[in-house]
């Protein structure tokens, strides 16, 4: 039983909006990509739609996640407009964007922190042996290049969300490395909310050829990185790939205090439908955890946002940060 006091597992109300599924990156555990030019970008017209639909519904977030174009295509100007008017659109409708859609230059950084409260991009992992497997055909993950991602976002002040992927043909030792560069990173900015640990789930759509992550083995690694991190970076884990309840309660038990957004889909993990809000209560309150709803963006980083995001947390009372 957790603690008292100690006793919150958050999760945001959110919803993901995905302005194109094509990539140039080919991450051979990928579930969610298309080839470029196979895949019509969402229009402004059609997130308004999906939008308007949303204002009757308990959401908060809109999570923009997006293949990535290439930075030096002809086209990138324009796939980075779109996102930008998407977060501006949802912005204007009463809802919170956060951003992740790949590496991104300094100044497309600089722009989208004008609209967005929080943004995000995972590490997945540091170790270039990954470039000769796994990435071989990913460009965007080398290490360096995303590592910049965490820096600039500290230089930035943009509230940030990273993460580790799991069980991609990495070592243990990996695992601490990465975490380590986070740390070092939020010591210097403090400017990273949450580290997500998520664990490799085959997906119909890879050519990765491995099984599941452990999930026997994901409490151990959230209590190592419990110890690695700082104290003010939140952990946390997507319930819908911890399968067993009684891991998922390991997993808050080992220092796991989140589990992100709840929405329709994953559109990550599609193959993995979300648990909803009731059941997510139903294993969580017999053992004691009380769950709450928080805004993309923590309390702590309020003081960061301007214009717009500043009115927009204001007009947001119903739901605070744990």
């Amino acid at each position: 039983m957790p603690s008292s006091g100690s006793n919150i597992v958050t999760y945001s109300p959110a919803y993901t909006i995905v302005p194109t599924y094509e990539c140039f990156n080919r991450c051979s555990y990928c579930n969610f990509r298309t080839d470029p030019g196979q895949s019509p970008w969402l229009t402004l017209a059609e997130a308004k739609s999906i939008l308007q639909q949303l204002q009757s519904q308990n959401v908060c977030e809109i999570l923009i996640l997006s293949g990535e174009v290439h930075p030096h295509s002809a086209r990138r100007e324009a796939w980075f407009q779109r996102i930008y008017d998407l977060c501006e659109l949802a912005l204007e409708m009463g809802f919170l964007p956060h951003t992740n859609a790949g590496p991104l230059s300094f100044e497309e950084m600089q722009k989208l922190k004008y609209v967005n409260v929080s943004m995000g991009l995972m590490l997945e992992q540091l170790t270039p042996q990954l470039l000769n497997t796994v990435h071989r055909h990913a460009p965007s993950k080398i290490p360096e290049i995303r590592l910049q991602q965490l820096q600039w976002a500290g230089e930035l002040q943009i509230p940030f969300t990273t993460g580790l992927l799991l069980g991609i043909g990495e070592t243990e030792n990996d695992w601490w490395e990465t975490l380590a560069a986070i740390s070092e990173l939020h010591q210097h900015y403090q400017h990273i909310q949450e580290v997500i640990l998520q664990p490799h789930s085959p997906g119909s759509q890879q050519s990765f050829n491995a099984q599941a992550f452990n999930p026997h083995k994901l409490p151990e690694v959230i209590s190592k990185a419990r110890e690695i991190l700082p104290a003010d970076i939140t952990i946390q884990i997507p319930p819908n790939l911890v399968k067993d309840e009684n891991w998922l309660l390991a997993c808050l038990d080992a220092g796991a205090r989140d589990i992100g957004g709840i929405s329709p889909k994953d559109e990550v993990n599609p193959d993995y439908p979300h648990l909803q809000e009731q059941t997510l209560k139903e294993i969580l309150q017999p053992a004691g955890w009380a769950l709450k709803p928080r805004l993309p963006v923590y309390p702590q980083f309020h003081s960061w946002l301007t214009g717009k995001l500043t009115t927009s947390i204001s007009s947001k009372p119903k739901i605070k940060c744990a």
